[in-house]
């Protein structure tokens, strides 16, 4: 099913269920590419892996949760790599 990417601006494939749980998955469905969210979880692995994020930990998920919205639907403050930050997610 082909979808008008809110981020991208671009009608191309979008998904058949939703990638990410509850409604902000449902909103990923009907609103984001499958090339925006590859795009997405390429920088997710960035900033756990610079942050050295521990998904278990409950602030961690909200961290990315937040720049997941930030990225995929421009709302908010994405988290740019910021090297002083290295091994922390304090905000």
């Amino acid at each position: 099913m082909d979808i008008t990417c809110t981020r991208c601006g671009s009608t191309r494939a979008g998904f058949e269920r939703p990638p990410f749980p509850g409604a902000i998955g449902t909103r990923i469905q009907a609103e984001i590419c499958t090339e925006c969210w590859a795009q997405w979880l390429k920088q997710q692995t960035m900033l756990i892996n610079h942050y050295g994020l521990n998904l278990m930990d409950p602030q961690a998920r909200t961290f990315l949760t937040r720049n997941m919205e930030a990225f995929l639907f421009k709302s908010g403050a994405q988290q740019s790599v910021d090297t002083t930050k290295q091994g922390t997610i304090a905000w």
